[in-house]
């Protein structure tokens, strides 16, 4: 495999899609169809009655649709040991974890070889793309990845979250080899016991490396923004490390230490440097070209909940573009972006037809501004321009799953549909007969957020939260700032995110007062610091790590972290 891995051939990858895309709706059935034959002796398929039948018909008539929670106690009973045909032909010896952030513990899904290979053909096929647009040398990649510990599960099972599962395989670095994304970091970095030695050692790796780092990359954009937040607290303290050779000694990771002394040499020429370019920054702005001088773009997931990071992206970014990476979820890959020079607030992803079977429902509203009860359709009967709620059928267990995205067809490539991520379906905010989606409160925060730009402040990160404790219940949002803000600009903001939920169901409640004022919390700096570091306690991973833009009643830890961190709070009168 690794032989085969080397000589990466981004021509031939683009043709194999080309070749793919061109026929999907049979390469659909296909793939179905050999899920089917590799599964179809599971437990869970045979009580449906599908004896043995992989047309996508009979799939459909005796498989119901499911969430997490249908499946849940079949995923326990495999990582407590059953080594049965719960769910797959094969046993399942890895279970993946979701990020967790959402219902504030994290789901378990399994994971095997084949959605591992499904992971490398999606990472392929997008670099093939990017590398006809912005064609890369023989430099390095600066990662900012971690890789959490990997447990045991009660059955003996490896369990770590899904980035963990990937960073931890051979396949991973064989394939980052093959399309030129070696890491500048060592792997005892990457797979350090501590965040945050991790990250400051990841921005030394780049600064001793910088001439060679040719883009810049997390998972997520939030991460590489927290990482330049950090670089600007933390830059003189790197810069003496590059003067004397010598590692902060709160770095204290044996397995970090050992691996930095043997990169880490005087060099006080490149720690002048640093330092004459960062004195030389006007409020940070181009610091990743400044500090990278050989950089040719940033990469990394930048759509959905990930846009509020954009702004401050741009801003460190300065003339180098943004580049979305693709689209998928712990659950396993949708498609690719094959269209790596548009915009993030743009990005499309093309489905790849051959890593799992996908069906999608049509989001249309009724009359009353409901969604109807609308019957699945194939990959190839979208409609452009039309909303759906994606299923997937994939490689390791899960059987006409949710998703729970909703997505917005943009176009097709060959007969692949062109995704859009809007939004998480689940309603984030909902008292009475309002419904309020992580969309509605992404552009409440953005309209409320030009009120504080206007005083060259800005949000740094935001969430939500229901108040029912007292009649009637109300919405809270909790803002960080980025520095002090006056009362009255303060108390504008809570007005105009009062009035920019533009929910019919919301604005009349809001009017009869079935809802009550839309209350601004302001919290000190470094309190979403403090929830990130209350996920990673719980054993999530920085790499998979998501602000929750909603805190459910019974994550009572995280509602201590933000109540007890509240500086100042103001009702709206909008009504």
């Amino acid at each position: 495999m690794l032989e085969k891995m080397e000589a990466f051939d981004g021509e031939k990858v683009i043709e194999q899609f080309e070749e793919m895309t061109r026929d999907a709706e049979r390469v659909q059935r296909e793939t179905l169809k050999k899920i089917l034959e590799e599964n179809g002796s599971t437990e869970y398929l045979q009580n449906l009655g599908l004896n043995g039948r992989t047309d996508p018909q009979s799939f459909k008539d005796c498989v119901p649709l499911v969430s997490h929670d249908d499946l849940e106690s079949y995923i326990q009973r495999i990582a407590d040991g059953d080594s049965s045909p719960i769910l797959t032909g094969k046993p399942i010896k890895t279970i993946s974890l979701s990020s967790g952030t959402t219902k504030g513990r994290p789901k378990l899904i399994p994971f095997n070889d084949e959605l591992l290979e499904t992971t490398m053909q999606i990472y392929r096929t997008s670099f093939a793309f990017r590398n006809k647009e912005v064609p890369l040398g023989k430099g390095k990649a600066l990662q900012f990845i971690y890789s959490s510990k990997q447990f045991k599960t009660n059955g003996g099972l490896a369990a770590g979250t899904a980035t963990t599962n990937v960073y931890r395989s051979a396949q991973f670095k064989s394939t980052m080899r093959a399309i030129q994304s070696q890491c500048c970091s060592p792997d005892e970095v990457i797979f350090g016991p501590d965040f945050h030695q991790s990250l400051y050692c990841h921005l030394l790796c780049g600064l001793i490396f910088r001439d060679e780092v040719e883009f810049v990359f997390s998972t997520f954009a939030h991460s590489i923004v927290h990482s330049f937040r950090t670089f600007e607290q933390v830059w003189e303290e790197l810069c003496s490390n590059i003067r004397d050779g010598v590692l902060s000694s709160w770095v204290t990771a044996p397995s970090i230490r050992a691996a930095m002394s043997k990169l880490l040499k005087p060099n006080p020429e490149l720690a002048d440097l640093i330092y004459r370019k960062c004195e030389g920054l006007s409020n940070w702005y181009g610091l990743i070209p400044e500090l990278f001088p050989n950089a040719k773009y940033i990469y990394g997931i930048m759509t959905g909940s990930m846009e509020p990071y954009l702004k401050k992206l741009r801003h460190y970014a300065g003339h180098l573009p943004l580049m979305s990476a693709d689209y998928g979820s712990s659950e396993g890959w949708v498609g690719a972006n094959v269209n790596p020079m548009l915009p993030p607030e743009m990005a499309t992803f093309a489905v790849l037809p051959n890593i799992g079977y996908f069906e999608f429902i049509p989001l249309k509203e009724n009359a009353q501004g409901q969604h109807q009860r609308n019957k699945p359709i194939g990959l190839t009967e979208v409609k452009i321009g039309e909303e759906y709620e994606i299923i997937v059928t994939n490689v390791a267990g899960l059987y006409r799953y949710r998703l729970g995205d909703a997505v917005k067809v943009m176009g097709f490539h060959n007969s692949t549909p062109e995704l859009k991520f809007i939004c998480r379906r689940n309603l984030l905010l909902s008292i009475n007969i309002d419904k309020i989606t992580e969309k509605d409160l992404q552009l409440a925060v953005e309209a409320a957020g030009n009120v504080l730009a206007a005083e060259k402040l800005e949000v740094v990160d935001f969430t939500s939260y229901v108040d029912v404790s007292r009649e009637p219940g109300h919405y809270v949002i909790f803002w960080e700032i980025s520095g002090e803000a006056k009362g009255e600009v303060l108390g504008e903001c809570s007005n105009c995110l009062d009035r920019a939920f533009l929910d019919a169901g919301y604005m009349s409640s809001r009017k009869v007062n079935a809802i009550g004022a839309l209350e601004l919390r302001v919290v000190r700096k470094g309190t979403f610091h403090k929830i990130m570091d209350h996920h990673l306690s719980l054993g999530a991973a920085v790499s998979q790590y998501k602000t929750p833009r909603c805190v459910i009643p019974t994550n009572t830890a995280v509602l201590q972290i933000l109540c007890s961190n509240v500086v100042n709070s103001y009702f709206s009168t909008a009504y």
